[in-house]
């Protein structure tokens, strides 16, 4: 594994290594700059908040392609009832902090540290970072963010306080 210098920008080419499920370095920062870096590259921070920060490249990747999603009748209906309401970028932080806050089943805690809520939330002001919003009667019950490079969107975390959020 590589230690990365924490003055240094920079991360080793994944296509050269093959580590076990895709943990490519450790250390650096969480500066706006290195992440932005890092996602160009394929490569993200995931780490526990006591821990070393770590950097991922795992081969293969989890896609999505728009045009192959498939929904569900139920959901379709769902959609269609206007249960639910949409918005993007409305209140980035807030989601950040609802993904942060979620309690995940065989997880004891998050891997969103107030550190990577501060860094993403400068991507978001730079543009490069966005959030969805899931609103219920104006509350916010369900929510997404990730980065965004234009030709891609790479979805971090999700959350839903109500059922098909």
């Amino acid at each position: 594994m590589f230690l990365l210098d924490s003055e240094e920008i920079a991360f080793p080419d994944p296509a050269l290594y093959d580590f076990e499920g895709g943990l490519l370095a450790m250390g650096g920062d969480l500066s706006p700059e290195r992440i932005w870096f890092a996602y160009q590259n394929g490569i993200f921070p995931w780490f526990n908040p006591e821990d070393d920060i770590l950097w991922w490249c795992p081969d293969p990747r989890f896609v999505l392609f728009p045009e192959d999603l498939k929904i569900s009748k139920s959901m379709k209906k769902i959609l269609r009832a206007g249960k639910f309401t949409f918005t993007e970028n409305k209140c980035f932080e807030e989601v950040m902090k609802n993904c942060q806050a979620a309690e995940r089943k065989g997880q004891d805690g998050t891997w969103i540290t107030d550190g990577m809520i501060k860094a993403y939330s400068t991507l978001h002001r730079f543009g490069k970072a966005k959030s969805i919003e899931v609103w219920e009667n104006d509350e916010l019950v369900g929510g997404l963010y990730g980065v965004d490079l234009g030709h891609i969107f790479c979805g971090e975390s999700m959350f839903a306080k109500v059922s098909n959020a």
